[in-house]
């Protein structure tokens, strides 16, 4: 039976599942209302990208049609009508991930941006020949290429810790790593690849005995389970705005204040400077230090949006549905003698990973499309996984809590279907 991980102890999911209507949040999504190839649409594929609600698509609609404008430099009413909503926003993501002050919030493209810029300014400062970087081997791309890139840059080294057969890391060899050279640890909270939950607080707290910082990529955890960043005591923490029903292009970096402070400018341009000369520029303070240029406005404010929305549901019960989906997934799928499921940790989030016989991904995902189910397929941004398990890609199904059981028995359904044309 797989579990939910609340980052102290693997609890089993609430009974409550029944109590939260998928159905009824579907009306919610207008994406979800239509067909694909003639038949009704079935998304699974939400560990990519998640549908946006209604209420998503109306705000920045509503932004661009009526409060328009640039912010923070205007006097007029629109800019400072947009100001005020985008300045919203930011407190919307300091409420939302528990964050001490406004000031560690800082509006990012996505995870990916996110992490370059810790990598950039933090990595930069701090890595010297011989430091080392710690990760893990169930990263994503977005997670492993911008700490190769500065360990190259300043002579330091990448350390990974090891997974097992599961999925899961093997956390006695971590410890083991940390000494007086380890600068940084960044770990992925959920795996996109696999599903495996980390035991991040564990993580953190043997991290920080050891005086080590750690940054969390919460990519793919914000929208299955509750974050609460000074509880976490984590350093830095990543999220995407896409994946968590808001708008693409835009996402959060929290920060710790102090660290914050301390490091170097990401980009140079306009609001993040107090004033400019040919001799010398003062930057601004945090978080607009590392707000270079006309921002994301409408994506902040749509990520607002997604947020409240997201707030306004029963989290747990989401928890607790999701968490039954994939249960119930699994047993289908486990029944399939063709299939094998990559990645079996105890502790997982909405995804399952499988590889069919001989059928390339791509093939079973291209055959599912015909009956309207979106799955992903590929090596997911995670190529060391892939090569853990020996293999080039997996098809992946990820659940949101739009999701069904009729979803899981149509998936079920259409690999029957993949496997007759195989055979």
């Amino acid at each position: 039976m797989s579990t939910m991980w609340n980052d102290k102890a693997p609890v089993a999911a609430a009974p409550s599942a029944a109590a939260f209507d998928a159905w009824r949040v579907r009306a919610d999504f207008p994406a979800l209302r239509q067909t694909v190839r003639g038949r009704p649409l079935i998304y699974l594929d939400n560990a990519a990208s998640t549908h946006k609600p209604k209420v998503v698509i109306d705000t920045v609609a509503r932004f661009y049609s009526e409060e328009y404008s640039n912010v923070h430099r205007g006097v007029h009413y629109l800019s400072q009508l947009a100001t005020d909503l985008y300045e919203d926003a930011r407190r919307t993501a300091q409420q939302f991930l528990n964050a001490r002050r406004e000031e560690e919030i800082v509006f990012v493209r996505g995870t990916t941006e996110a992490i370059n810029l810790v990598a950039q300014t933090f990595g930069r400062s701090k890595l010297g020949p011989g430091d080392e970087i710690i990760v893990s081997a169930i990263e994503h791309h977005a997670n492993i290429v911008p700490w190769q890139m500065i360990c190259r840059e300043k002579g330091a080294t990448l350390r990974v810790i090891p997974i097992d057969e599961h999925g899961e890391l093997i956390l006695d060899a971590f410890e083991p790593m940390l000494s007086e050279r380890t600068k940084l640890v960044s770990i992925v909270h959920v795996s996109n690849a696999l599903g495996t939950v980390n035991p991040v607080k564990e993580i953190i707290e043997i991290a920080h005995r050891h005086g080590v910082p750690v940054l969390v990529d919460g990519a793919q955890s914000v929208q299955h389970m509750p974050v609460d960043v000074q509880e976490l005591d984590c350093d830095f923490f990543a999220l995407s705005g896409h994946k968590i029903y808001g708008p693409t292009g835009i996402g959060v970096l929290y920060g710790k204040k102090a660290l914050l402070d301390d490091m170097p400018p990401y980009q140079g341009g306009g609001d993040m400077i107090l004033s400019v000369s040919f001799e010398r520029t003062v930057y601004n303070d945090v978080p607009f230090k590392f707000e270079a240029g006309t921002p994301n406005i409408a994506g902040a404010i749509g990520l607002a949006a997604a947020l409240k929305y997201f707030r306004s549901l029963d989290i747990a019960a989401i928890a607790a549905h999701e968490n039954e989906l994939l249960e119930y997934a699994t047993r289908k799928l486990e029944a399939i003698d063709a299939l094998r499921i990559i990645g079996t940790a105890t502790h997982k989030a909405s995804v399952i990973s499988f590889t069919l016989c001989a059928v390339h991904p791509h093939d079973i995902g291209t055959i599912l499309d015909q009956h309207g189910i979106a799955v992903r397929a590929g090596h997911h941004c995670a190529q060391p996984v892939m090569q853990h398990f020996g293999i080039p890609a997996t098809a992946r199904a990820s659940f949101s809590f739009y999701n069904t059981m009729e979803d899981v028995d149509a998936l079920a359904h259409g690999i029957e279907s993949v496997l007759e044309v195989f055979t």
